[in-house]
């Protein structure tokens, strides 16, 4: 029997100037006001997408060189708070979940319980936290720049902080009885105190307590902690992975195993691979999409070269396309798994002209050839999710790419109608919020 599979879109430019730099900013959708994501959100809705996820980063960096990366061709920056989006998003729809990314080094445990318990009844319990730890913005808050692990340490502590702020208050504390005209008894509420490592505060909350549930937790990272991370905390897990079903088993095992070696039932964590389908109209349209990407032109390499400065921090647009890249231009705050991601297929830099490694970059291949590519007709990619669901038994997939209405519609028009035809995709929304419907399947 066909398996129903998760879907949802990723905000990978995060809240910032999407369209910039494309043919479709001339749809003259202004990227600041909340009309053009208000009108993404709809359709995903009538799609059947289960929740929308803004990716953010809080810091454009902070040296001359950092900051021009980033914001030169608006990879990296300039960025507003998608938790001020949220409100916008949920007005515009009645079911889709909206998942903010917060991180730990910028809000304190009393006031993000506080903002987001908020959030979670104004938006009939539709609110998920997508938990990053990057480090890279402490020097923004005043604080020290922590290690991989420790940086986990205090995800960790602020989110059970937060759990112990929204369990203040007992579920019967609430009364709100008209007749004894008693609101609630603030004895089933407790004066909670948390001194910890990273965090000292003071309860109980002063909100209402979320007898719907708290919100969703989700998180990304395939490192260890990242794992173990997502295994005692997470509802939604982002995954990088081929798409092929060996792979998606290997990776939803180690998950599952972090889930039950932390006491959970591992069904509990829906596991959701990126994907940035490229949707053609016939095999013959992909194939000559796939055969034009294995000869970039040298423009094609310099805006492959900017999207990777603005992560490396470092500009690859300066060096010669024809020279071997020197490891030792990357500062050692760079991300090793960014630095390695850039190497692609390589082993090593040794030897490798700039050129081959961005080519390989921009080098596109079919979604059936099973090593990764994201070129195919919208039946051909029905064929590889069935799949992944049918033979190993994948929760979904998250859908990459600006929140805007043709990024949206170039992906999903054709992609739906055939997702739904084989029951992949659902047609209708349990009520309740996003939880019993992540749950439902």
């Amino acid at each position: 029997m066909t398996r129903l599979q998760h879907f949802g879109w990723f905000l990978s430019r995060g809240f910032g100037p999407h369209g910039w730099a494309r043919p479709y900013q001339e749809w003259n959708w202004p990227w600041q006001r909340p009309d053009l994501y208000q009108q993404s959100a709809r359709e995903l809705e009538q799609a059947g997408f289960d929740f929308v996820l803004i990716e953010d980063a809080v810091s454009v960096g902070i040296t001359a060189e950092t900051l021009d990366l980033r914001v030169r061709r608006a990879y990296g920056g300039p960025k507003h708070d998608p938790w001020m989006l949220a409100p916008y998003l949920f007005a515009a729809t009645q079911h889709l979940g909206v998942i903010p990314t917060a991180n730990p080094a910028s809000q304190h445990p009393y006031t993000a319980a506080r903002q987001f318990a908020t959030l979670q009844h104004l938006s009939a319990s539709r609110l998920g936290i997508n938990v990053v730890t990057d480090v890279g913005s402490a020097h923004h808050f005043g604080t020290d720049r922590l290690s991989h692990d420790a940086a986990y340490d205090r995800a960790q502590e602020w989110l059970d902080a937060l759990r112990l702020l929204w369990q203040s208050w007992d579920e019967d504390a609430l009364i709100a009885d008209p007749v004894s005209q008693i609101y609630a008894d603030g004895t089933k509420i407790r004066a909670v105190q948390h001194r910890g490592e990273y965090f000292s505060f003071d309860g109980p909350l002063n909100a209402e307590p979320l007898r719907a549930g708290d919100p969703i937790i989700a998180s990304p990272g395939g490192s260890g902690r990242g794992l173990a991370f997502a295994g005692r905390n997470s509802e939604i897990q982002l995954a990088l992975s081929n798409l092929d079903p060996a792979s998606i088993r290997a990776y939803r095992q180690r998950v599952r195993d972090a889930a039950v070696a932390e006491g959970r039932d591992p069904d509990l964590i829906k596991v959701l691979f990126v994907i940035k389908p490229i949707v053609a109209a016939s095999p013959d349209e992909a194939d000559r999409i796939v055969r034009a990407s294995l000869t970039p032109d040298d423009a094609t390499l310099v805006e492959v070269a900017n999207a990777w400065s603005s992560d490396l921090e470092t500009d690859l647009t300066a060096l010669d396309l024809d020279a071997p890249l020197d490891p030792g231009i990357f500062g050692e705050h760079v991300s090793k798994g960014t630095i390695k991601g850039l190497l692609g297929t390589f082993d090593d830099f040794a030897g490798v002209p700039l050129r081959e490694i961005l080519a390989g970059k921009a080098r596109l291949g079919r979604v059936t050839d099973g090593r990764g590519g994201t070129v195919g007709t919208a039946d051909e990619f029905a064929d590889v999710i069935q799949a992944l669901g049918d033979d190993a038994d994948n929760d979904g997939l998250i859908f990459s790419g600006d929140l805007h209405p043709v990024t949206i519609h170039r992906a999903l028009d054709e992609l739906v109608p055939v997702l739904r035809r084989r029951g992949i995709l659902r047609t209708e929304f349990l009520p309740g919020g996003l939880r019993p419907n992540l749950e439902a399947f």
